[in-house]
């Protein structure tokens, strides 16, 4: 079949000046104006599955502003073919071969063919309406069932099957013997359906590269800079010292802008084998389309219990949609596994997985990447209370751990040193009054009117207790930090804000420790040849790791400030004080001297000792110290209107414990920001694909929904700020909570609302039309009530 392989866009916007407006209000990159700058733009797929026959582009090159067109052949030949950043999160996992823009098949809608680098974009788009593409359509690989069909066809022939990777049955604790002990035995399919970061704007980069010195400049919207320029070295054979990455403010990222992806290592070629720089902002369709997706993963569980609600014990198959290509998918499932049985009694537990591979988009990291591990529990738990007629909260708190006391791990080996899950949920349910709603759910019910309450826990490692390892994922955090000739402090750190507010809650950390008021302090980001090398923002690593890095720097800097003035004083240096931005002697306040006239008088030659004299700086790097959990407890009161199946959130409250609080708002900021993600999740968001020609079905805003201020209650936020495990950094990471902890809280929620109807809820996305299905009102697919 030979077609013209129009870009896939689903609209006829293509003219750069209208490309802003399906990237948000604009993109860091489109401020990125580099003497000589050209544009890039991508043929990808209109098929799910297909072969390539023949790729014939000579008609895109001789439109005039084109500079280059590379097929996927052309380009492997100008780079290390690699699995990219596919390889960073394989997890140990043998991944299959591809290349970065496709070359033997097509996999996905959406899949990058050919590049097209001109003098505009739009030039470049009208090249990529030239490029005629032969493809010979193979059966698509869309559902679960599909891919572990024996007889289906390979997504990737060298690996035989859709089976990217199964583990064998993982057991902790007695599990025979729990469900031997076990009164009855709960069972559901429970099911978490595919959505996606849905960032403000989506990647881009600019490249440029200088043949003379053969260093490559890249301007970039990612999460960590060291980590990018790693990946683009290794794939552009660069010496890693002659790369530099720069990014700069960010509009959201969530996981998904982590390393370099397919194009982005395709634009960084073109970029050399040009020799000008090369530009290319992702619009919004082909962020949906193809930047990658997450959370599609469903569970077969089986819960072991008393009839008074005790957990003994589960068994639990999961299956992980890893998409197309590789990404985080695979090593998901040991995530998963390791927390399931969060902050509860749970004794025994068997855990097996598989990871299909179907022709969707890549799985990514989103905002608490191993969120199915809460969701699954405590829809169980509400499961298990539903079964045995008790409340949820009873069966909660007969289960969940008490701070201090046995057991202290759970039965998967992670220490439960610090948890204060039954401290939320006490507090959390103090909020609601639940006797007092039960009694208006029962008056509202009489009226026609369907009232729920759900309510759900959960515990995060931010970076959870020490490992041996330390660090957590990524490992120790680095800073560096460094006393300017003007008297103010630089804290230069691997952390890349993209709406976390980084620079405010490092500054006040720093601040608070070296003695300087906040103003003085200036936080350096998204420059790799001056940060410090480091994993980049993610695993809500942040706060605990990069913020204790910071107090530990400040104290090592402030050291060597004192170490300084004693000198100058002739002075002890236990007896040097550093406050308000001023050096001075225990006990004699005029003898003083500015931070400013610090750092200049270290300057002077011969004034100073030569071990104490010249740049006032130091590194650190902290591991996390004791290290703790962060966590909490989540409640929604919903209505149902079973005449249009609408939810509307009533109240949602929040108990959560991320130890101290560097900043209240920005905490605050994050808790809402993940329970409006997860509110999304469960009542608009799905990246639909049709299940027979793989087609995407959400590439616009018209078709993947988002939730606005209206869909948005108030949240009502109490704080627990626990004692500290750390002597010194007692705040943890709070970003991912909120996204973890919405969707079974609002699930448990809507099921208990529809009790009436004996709706029993094992999916994730809760539309209008399934709540109609589970109630009885219309007929779901297959013309049966569900």
């Amino acid at each position: 079949m030979s077609i013209i392989a129009q870009r896939y866009t689903g609209s006829s916007i293509k003219r750069s000046e209208d490309l802003r407006i399906l990237t948000g209000s604009g993109h860091y990159i489109d401020d990125v104006r580099l003497p000589g700058m050209l544009h890039a733009a991508f043929v990808r797929s209109p098929f799910a599955h297909a072969r390539i026959s023949s790729v014939e582009v000579s008609a895109a090159r001789e439109v005039p502003g084109v500079v280059a067109v590379l097929t996927g052949a052309e380009l492997e030949a100008l780079i290390v073919p690699g699995p990219g950043a596919a390889g960073i999160f394989s997890g140990g996992i043998t991944l299959p071969s591809f290349s970065q823009l496709a070359t033997d098949k097509v996999r996905l809608v959406g899949d990058p063919v050919v590049l097209v680098v001109a003098e505009s974009r739009y030039v470049a788009e009208d090249a990529c309406e030239l490029v005629e593409v032969d493809y010979e359509e193979l059966p698509s690989v869309i559902t679960e069932q599909q891919a572990l069909d024996p007889d289906g066809p390979p997504i990737f022939e060298d690996l035989g099957s859709n089976v990217l990777n199964r583990t064998e049955i993982a057991t902790f604790g007695d599990v025979e013997g729990a469900f031997a002990r076990a009164d009855r035995v709960v069972s559901a399919h429970l099911r978490q359906h595919r959505h996606q970061n849905v960032p403000m704007e989506g990647r881009g980069i600019a490249c440029s590269y200088d043949p003379e010195s053969g260093e490559l400049t890249v301007y970039s919207a990612n999460q960590g800079v060291q980590t990018a320029r790693r990946l683009l070295a290794q794939a552009l054979d660069v010496p890693i010292e002659k790369v530099r990455v720069l990014s700069d403010d960010i509009g959201g990222s969530f996981g998904l802008k982590m390393g370099a992806s397919r194009e982005e290592i395709a634009v960084a070629a073109a970029a050399r084998h040009v020799g000008r720089p090369v530009r290319w902002i992702e619009d919004r369709t082909e962020n949906l389309t193809a930047s990658g997706q997450a959370r599609e993963e469903s569970f077969d569980v089986e819960a072991a219990v008393t009839n008074e609600g005790d957990i003994l014990g589960l068994r639990v198959k999961m299956t992980i949609d890893t998409g197309a290509y590789p990404g985080m998918g695979g090593m998901l499932p040991r995530m998963v596994q390791n927390m399931l049985p969060g902050p509860y009694r749970i004794g025994a537990l068997s855990f097996e997985s598989t990871a299909i591979i179907t022709n969707k988009a890549t799985y990514v990291a989103y905002r608490g990447p191993w969120a199915s591990e809460t969701w699954v529990r405590e829809r169980t738990i509400d499961l298990i209370a539903k079964e045995l007629g008790l409340e949820p909260l009873a069966v909660r708190l007969r289960n969940v751990v008490t701070r201090g006391e046995p057991p202290l791990a759970m039965v998967t080996g992670r220490s439960l040193a610090g948890v204060t899950a039954r401290e939320s949920l006490e507090r959390v349910s103090a909020m609601v009054d639940f006797g007092a709603f039960r009694e208006r759910q029962a008056e509202a019910r009489a009226q026609g009117r369907y009232l729920g309450l759900g309510l759900a826990t959960y515990i995060e490692a931010a970076p959870g207790p020490r490992q041996p390892q330390g660090g957590g994922i990524g490992g120790p955090e680095q800073i560096r930090m460094r006393l300017e000739d003007d008297g103010t402090v630089s804290v230069f750190t691997a952390q890349m804000p993209h709406g976390q507010s980084h620079q405010t809650t490092f500054a006040q950390v720093a601040a608070d420790e070296f003695g300087v008021p906040f103003e003085q302090v200036r936080v350096v980001v998204g420059d790799s040849s001056q940060v410090p090398q480091g994993f980049g923002t993610g695993g809500s690593r942040a706060a605990v790791m990069a913020g204790g890095a910071s107090l530990h720097g400040a104290r090592a800097l402030k050291k060597r400030v004192q170490e300084v003035g004693s000198h100058l004083f002739e002075a002890a240096v236990e007896d040097m004080l550093i406050s308000d931005g001023v050096l001075s002697v225990q006990g004699v306040p005029a003898r003083a001297m500015s931070l400013a006239e610090v750092a200049k008088a270290a300057h002077e030659p011969g004034r100073l000792p030569e071990d104490v004299s010249g740049d006032i700086e130091v590194t650190t790097a902290f591991d996390g110290g004791e290290g703790g959990w962060s966590g909490g407890s989540h409640a929604a009161i919903v209505e149902v209107d079973t005449e249009t199946g609408l939810v509307r959130i009533e109240r949602y409250l929040v108990a959560e414990d991320c130890g101290a609080l560097i900043n209240p708002a920005i905490v605050e900021g994050q808790v809402r920001g993940g329970v409006a993600q997860g509110i999304g999740a469960v009542l608009l968001e799905r990246s639909a694909y049709d299940p027979e020609s793989g087609q995407f079905l959400a590439s616009t805003f018209m078709d993947y929904l988002l939730p606005t201020a209206w869909e948005i209650p108030r949240l009502e936020i109490e704080h627990l700020e626990t004692v500290p495990l750390d002597a010194d950094v007692n705040f943890r990471g709070v970003g991912e909570g909120g996204m973890i902890i919405a969707p079974p809280t609002l699930c448990n929620a809507i099921e208990d609302a529809l009790a009436p109807f004996a709706a029993r809820v094992t999916e994730q996305h809760l539309p209008p039309n399934r709540i109609l299905e589970l109630i009885g009102a219309i007929l779901s697919d297959a013309g049966e009530p569900r």
